[in-house]
């Protein structure tokens, strides 16, 4: 071996352990670097001898795993350091956009009916992991009762509180007094106390946000997804042998209107859905500015979309006799707007009941008319989480009396639209 090889590596091999936190060596001996070059019998430290390295006590360390060691002390070190950041930190300290940027989900498997999946559409094998309060996880709780997966796929909320460690599961104490169905402590998990628990057991290094809607596999003990707008899909279609009608023929995604379903998605998600975070999370005025304009051009465009729906009678949904994704992706950001994202996000250049009759009066058909939509909403869970457990945005946790009533009944107008239409 030539000196400069030798030298070369004995630095590389310095650089590596100088990283290593110090440790008190115990001497057995001294070799030359090109020995310990090939076979390293515990962690190595400078001594005075030049081109010699010292061993100590440590465990056996190979250069074959020296890669493999520095690259898992580095991902154990960003563990670490994602772990300092707070849950409650939507905007990152130290981003002078002010902007709100809603994380990419990070299980992204497939519950199928084909043959030989490896998630198959089986009952009572999934368990679904919702907060009511979460628009993005609503959608999947009213997906799984329109398609009559009751019976097919358990579920359970979360507390409505989201606190530092993220959503909890209530108490035994608090599932007895909460307001709402399966409010209750983790019915797979009895010792977790938070879904945070959840996500460790599928993948202990885990270090992003702990989001719901979460769809979990009780047999490989793993989150099969928490993408929202997949486990809607997963549950139109999937679970589709395991039911009988009239739930089988609900087609939330027709083959006909999917191109005008994926279309509508697009700009309802990033102007509507999130725009209303995107305004609420912000922190510059030039970001809330910014976001909440094109979130009411985004209404705006609705609103003359149902209108003429409406003005045609095609039908009360957003492809007018079809009931599909769209609705209920948009359904759950609007239920939302008076009670909880006009005064709480900062949205009040219009709120919903007096500036936007199309659309007030197709929120009102679904809530009122179809169960599943009112049977997933859960005002008391949607108020009481924005206002106390968005700290940043409300430090005193006071959650507002109104709007009065939380939803209008069908065929009711605030007086001010009362009063325009009697004209």
């Amino acid at each position: 071996m030539s000196l400069l090889l030798l030298k070369r590596q004995q630095a590389v091999l310095l650089h590596f352990f100088a990283r290593l936190k110090p440790t008190p060596p115990v001497s057995f001996g001294i070799i030359p670097v090109t020995a310990a070059s090939r076979h390293l019998s515990s962690h190595i430290t400078r001594t005075n001898t030049p081109g010699f390295l010292q061993f100590t006590n440590r465990p056996v360390l190979t250069m074959q795993n020296i890669t493999i060691h520095t690259m898992a002390s580095e991902k154990q070190v960003k563990s670490e350091e994602d772990k300092k950041k707070k849950i409650t930190d939507w905007v990152q300290p130290g981003d002078n956009s002010g902007e709100f940027k809603r994380q990419v989900s990070s299980f992204r498997d497939w519950v199928s009916r084909e043959a030989g999946a490896k998630y198959p559409a089986e009952k009572g094998r999934y368990h679904l992991y919702v907060s009511y309060a979460c628009p993005w996880a609503t959608r999947a709780l009213i997906a799984r009762k329109l398609k009559g997966l009751e019976d097919i796929i358990s579920y359970s909320s979360v507390h409505w509180h989201l606190g530092p460690n993220g959503w909890r599961f209530p108490t035994k104490e608090e599932a007895n007094a909460e307001d709402g169905e399966a409010v209750i402590p983790d019915p797979c998990h009895p010792d977790f106390t938070h879904l945070r628990d959840v996500y460790y057991e599928s993948e202990p290094g885990y270090a992003a946000r702990f989001t719901v809607p979460v769809l979990y596999d009780k047999i490989q003990k793993r989150i099969v997804n928490n993408e929202s707008s997949e486990i809607l899909r997963m549950m139109g279609t999937e679970f589709d042998d395991l039911v009988e009608e009239p739930y089988k023929s609900v087609d939330l995604y027709p083959e006909a209107l999917r191109k005008e379903i994926d279309a509508a998605h697009e700009w309802q998600y990033d102007l509507i859905n999130n725009g209303v975070y995107k305004s609420g999370f912000a922190t510059t005025q030039e970001a809330y500015e910014k976001n909440v304009k094109a979130l009411f051009e985004a209404l705006d465009r609705c609103e003359e979309h149902l209108k003429d729906h409406h003005q045609t009678a095609d039908g009360p949904f957003w492809f007018g006799s079809q009931l599909t994704e769209v609705d209920i992706r948009l359904f759950v950001t609007v239920i939302r707007f008076d009670p909880v994202y006009v005064q709480h996000f900062k949205c009040n250049i219009r709120d919903i009941r007096s500036g936007y009759p199309a659309i007030h009066q197709w929120m009102r058909h679904l809530y009122w008319e179809i169960p599943a939509f009112k049977e997933s909403t859960n005002f008391e869970h949607i108020k009481k989480h924005y206002t106390r457990s968005h700290t940043q945005i409300n430090p005193h946790g006071i959650t507002p009396v109104g709007p009065l009533p939380d939803i209008l009944p069908l065929g009711e107008e605030v007086p001010a639209v009362a009063a325009v239409a009697r004209k």
